[in-house]
């Protein structure tokens, strides 16, 4: 539980020494980091009577100092004028200033300053500058993604905002955990190798004293890579509970919206999709679609049960005991329900894109050679007038990734007709991957063809024969887990930054993504910790993607480079 419980204890500690009424005052980036590890209902429990966003208190005059401000903020300069504007006439008795991360002296001044009214309670650094999506699981949030593919002469300033938002997050994780890490990073990066730099100033020179804690005999490692060393895992659909959910209709900070599918109840029309609320979501999220329809059923027989033990009231003592679980019992009414929806939808969107049928010849280019069978079925797909101008996109991205040396040729064919085919198809876009991700800029295995021990362990899989040909693919990450666990992450592909080497294998690994995550990968990762190893992975970046988000990404990349002529 190790990330969330981090945050619920950081947003306890800031509750719970305050006594009476209180108002919580949030920005748009802690809201999400609240949200995620606190339920409302948890917050009454806290007498948290309100709940405001900063920039929306300010225009309001209304005095309420029967009420204690707990405000929780990033500590931005727009939130510093905002809170100085606040405490120059304030609204409420006390004032009680929590950041979710290291504050300027400068900064500190300013609020001093301010306090001309003396309602400052306490003012305090709780490093949850982070959104605990799953225990071992974590993003940033980062509205601009797209910047890590561009090179620091397209957009200096924007890189640089970025790779600090980036660094103070991943510098939160560590300070949540109480531990300083040694620092590697993928060497054909130039993103990685800036922010592991940068990350390691911070904690072994600026701040060096704050990251002073008790040392353990071997250091945790952060590893930090690049989303382009594996652009096929956000390219592929996906086929277990929470990442098919993430692609099909779309999670943001564990709430789905299912008012972009449909016409749902009020109470329906945002679902909240977490591990830590949601017992049934726990067990399944991982499990692959076709076991999840099963399970739902059971939970629906299960549901239907106690319904109709519910309408056998007949004495004063049914009744009271009825009244006693109605709560539990509405609360299961609306998780079935909600879990009926999300599967009917999704079922729906698999039957009209075809998807069983793409997401096969998917698999397959991510997972097994073999060229001309390849090239056959993604023409045949193209030429399916079922099948999404979307799915067309990836399957030829897909196909580009594996054979770009191999088949250019053919490569040709399939772009001309992918133009021909959708009209919304944006020329250049799989040419701007190869540049951004083709085979010469990674450095990992990602076909499992360059190592010896791959091309082995891939042999092996295919006389074996694999369980489910929709969920054969393994992220690059499962292998590089792999690497660290065996002492095998070579030093030449992932240096070290400074001179803090690894003394033995660590026992933590904080591996950060730029560019962002995938809910495949972080599935791999719980499996992974569920093994016990000895190791404890955690896995964060600075985005959870899904197709969409990706090509957005790259198409905004692609757009900026194009303004600049840099790229």
């Amino acid at each position: 539980m190790v990330l969330v419980s981090a945050v619920r204890d950081y947003i306890s500690r800031m509750l719970q020494d305050i006594s009476g009424m209180k108002v919580l005052i949030l920005d748009s980036h802690t809201v999400s980091i609240v949200s995620v590890a606190y339920s409302q209902s948890e917050l009454l429990q806290k007498e948290v009577f309100l709940v405001e966003l900063v920039d929306s208190i300010s225009k309001s005059r209304e005095s309420m100092s029967h009420l204690k401000a707990v405000y929780f903020l990033a500590p931005t300069s727009e939130n510093i004028q905002y809170l100085r504007r606040h405490l120059v006439s304030p609204r409420f008795g006390e004032y009680h200033l929590f950041f979710s991360n290291i504050l300027k002296d400068t900064q500190i001044h300013i609020l001093a300053d301010s306090d001309e009214h003396e309602v400052v309670q306490q003012l305090q650094e709780f490093y949850a500058d982070f959104v605990a999506s799953d225990p071992y699981h974590f993003t940033l949030n980062m509205p601009s993604n797209h910047i890590y593919m561009l090179p620091a002469v397209v957009d200096h300033s924007n890189l640089q905002h970025f790779s600090d938002r980036v660094v103070d997050g991943i510098a939160a994780v560590f300070l949540a955990l109480k531990r300083r890490p040694v620092i590697r990073y993928q060497r054909t990066s130039d993103i990685a190798k800036r922010i592991a730099q940068e990350t390691a100033k911070l904690m072994y020179q600026q701040e060096s004293g704050l990251f002073d804690f008790r040392r353990t005999e071997i250091s945790p490692l952060l590893l930090v890579i690049d989303r382009r060393d594996d652009p096929v895992t956000p390219l592929l659909n996906q086929w277990t509970y929470q990442a098919m959910v993430h692609e099909l209709i779309g999670i943001q900070d564990n709430k789905v919206d299912l008012r972009t599918i449909g016409k749902f109840p009020k109470d329906q029309q945002e679902v909240v999709l977490s591990s830590e609320q949601d017992g049934f979501f726990k067990k399944n999220m991982y499990e692959n679609f076709g076991d999840i329809g099963m399970n739902i059923k059971q939970l629906v027989d299960e549901f239907q049960q106690i319904s109709k033990s519910n309408q056998n009231i007949q004495t004063i003592e049914d009744m009271a005991k009825f009244v006693d679980n109605y709560p539990e019992y509405r609360k299961m009414h609306g998780n079935v329900s909600k879990h009926v929806a999300l599967v009917t939808e999704m079922s729906k969107l698999v039957e009209e894109r075809k998807l069983m049928l793409v997401s096969q010849t998917e698999q397959e280019l991510a997972c097994n050679g073999g060229q001309v069978a390849a090239f056959e079925a993604v023409t045949n797909l193209l030429n399916n007038e079922s099948v999404s101008d979307i799915d067309r996109l990836r399957l030829v991205m897909l196909y580009a990734l594996r054979y770009e040396k191999e088949s250019p040729v053919q490569l040709m064919q399939l772009f001309n007709k992918l133009s021909s085919k959708s009209a919304k198809y944006k020329p250049g876009l799989v040419q701007f991957l190869l540049k951004q991700a083709g085979v010469d800029k990674r450095t990992g295995d990602l076909y499992g063809n360059r190592d010896f021990l791959n091309i082995a362990r891939n042999m092996a899989r295919g006389l074996k024969g694999v369980e489910n040909v929709y969920t054969q693919h393994q992220p690059l990450l499962f292998q590089t887990m792999e690497s660290i666990t065996k002492g095998r992450l070579r030093d030449v592909d992932y240096p070290f930054v400074g001179n803090h080497f690894q003394q033995g294998r660590p026992q933590e690994v904080v591996i950060f993504i730029v560019g962002g995550t995938t809910y495949e990968e972080s599935r791999s990762v719980a499996l992974q910790n569920s093994m016990n190893t000895g190791i404890r992975f955690i896995l964060g970046g600075s985005a959870i993607l899904n197709s969409k988000r990706f090509l957005k990404d790259l198409e905004e990349a692609q757009r900026v480079a194009r303004t600049s002529n840099a790229v």
